[in-house]
């Protein structure tokens, strides 16, 4: 599994998932698709699609990765989860043929989606690359759209140590005739989109240069909009029910792909939209993004794990009101922790730890690590013990941040 050993486990190669879709019966062809990917971001903008497709009627299809709590979470259909018993008969049924193939467990989750997806007739499916683009395992689908989210540095070791060798991957989603929305327009690298759009006939759009968003109010129930298109009012007062400064780039993007569908003639409307942002978690089941876990102390979650995305949640942390700052942080080993630990405040209390798997940093480590940044505390040997000492050394009007890796707040949500 790349999310717990990481790159040992990496495939840079279609052939398998192509050998085990055809053993399938190829079921991604039987069902529309959106195809998603991009550094940070591509988890709240596939939940977000998921919700407005659902509200409006659809049938609608998620797979996204990694998991936090529940295996089950990558493969849902409208909001639910794929059951038990189909994943372990497709598994009892299929075993001794994979096997043959040497599929990885990502491999096994993408042909074990497809076919349930296909078998439930599903009317649309949002499906999430797992790492990169060109060569990620679910990118044998042709969808109705492709959308790229933003691109930063992450996975470097395996998907490029440039910001344009890592767009060139991600660009590989793009596929011929088939129309591509880039949810950023990051000058030093958009002209690798736009090349290969070109190549391919696929028509091609920057979100923000159609999609305008103003915040009217950030606060703990969410964030409220306005929202432009080509500077004409699109939404007043639009809610989104998700909290992170971040979110606006993620619904620029989703509103940019909703007026690409219903273009496309897919009946979407005012309501449903407001609808699906008003109540993204519970029609979806997304955790992670800026969750608060308790009040007082205020406890916040978030899955942002590289540069990019501790820049967000450093700059959401300062706009927070709290007496004192405790940070319970851990991280990954095949990451950029120096270009982690810089962005981090020094006037916090830390909790380092390690999350219970294999490619977890060590928190003793960590801690040396970041003594170099001035950041000062104390390494424990799992997640919860640090969440503990978090909230013993916290009164009441302090904040708790739990963070650093995907893994830590797996671990933090209960």
């Amino acid at each position: 599994m790349f999310h717990r050993i990481g790159a040992a486990a990496y495939k840079a190669d279609l052939k398998n998932t192509i050998e085990l879709c055809n053993s399938l019966g190829n079921p991604q062809n039987s069902f529309k698709s959106l195809h998603i990917a991009g550094t940070n971001g591509k988890g709240s903008t596939s939940h977000l699609l998921a919700a407005v497709l659902q509200k409006a009627g659809y049938n609608t299809a998620l797979y996204t990765s990694p998991h936090l709590k529940d295996f089950r979470e990558r493969i849902r259909i409208n909001g639910e989860m794929i059951p038990e018993k189909v994943v372990v008969d497709f598994v009892n049924e299929h075993k001794s043929s994979f096997e043959k193939i040497d599929l990885s467990f990502f491999e096994w989750c993408v042909g074990l989606a497809f076919d349930y997806f296909a078998k439930e007739k599903v009317d649309i499916a949002i499906i999430e690359t797992g790492l990169g683009g060109r060569l990620d395992s679910t990118n044998i689908i042709t969808p109705e759209l492709s959308i790229i989210t933003n691109i930063s540095y992450d996975h470097m070791q395996l998907l490029g140590d440039t910001l344009e060798k890592i767009a060139t991957e991600k660009a590989g989603i793009i596929k011929k005739f088939v129309p591509v929305i880039i949810g950023e327009r990051q000058i030093e690298i958009q002209n690798v989109f736009t090349e290969h759009a070109k190549k391919l006939n696929s028509p091609l759009t920057f979100a923000e240069d159609i999609i305008q968003t103003e915040v009217i109010t950030n606060d703990e129930n969410g964030i409220m909009f306005n929202v432009f298109m080509d500077k004409n009012i699109l939404y007043s007062d639009l809610k989104l029910n998700l909290q992170g400064n971040y979110q606006k780039k993620n619904i620029t993007t989703v509103l940019c792909a909703i007026e690409q569908l219903k273009n496309s003639g897919w009946k979407i409307s005012e309501s449903h939209v407001r609808d699906a942002f008003s109540n993204v978690q519970e029609l979806t089941g997304l955790m992670g993004r800026w969750q608060k876990l308790s009040d007082a102390p205020l406890v916040i979650c978030d899955v942002g794990h590289n540069k990019a995305g501790i820049e967000f949640i450093v700059q959401q942390i300062s706009q927070c009101k709290f007496e004192k700052l405790h940070m319970v942080i851990g991280v990954v080993n095949d990451k950029d922790v120096s270009g982690i630990l810089e962005l981090l405040p020094a006037n916090a209390s830390y909790y380092f730890c390690k999350a219970n798997i294999p490619r977890a940093l060590d928190a003793e480590e960590l801690k040396n690590l970041a003594k170099a940044y001035n950041l000062n505390g104390n390494a424990y040997e799992s997640v919860s013990k640090a969440i503990s000492a978090a909230k013993s050394n916290s009164s009441l009007s302090d904040m708790i941040f739990i963070g650093g890796s995907t893994f830590v707040v797996a671990e933090a949500i209960i």
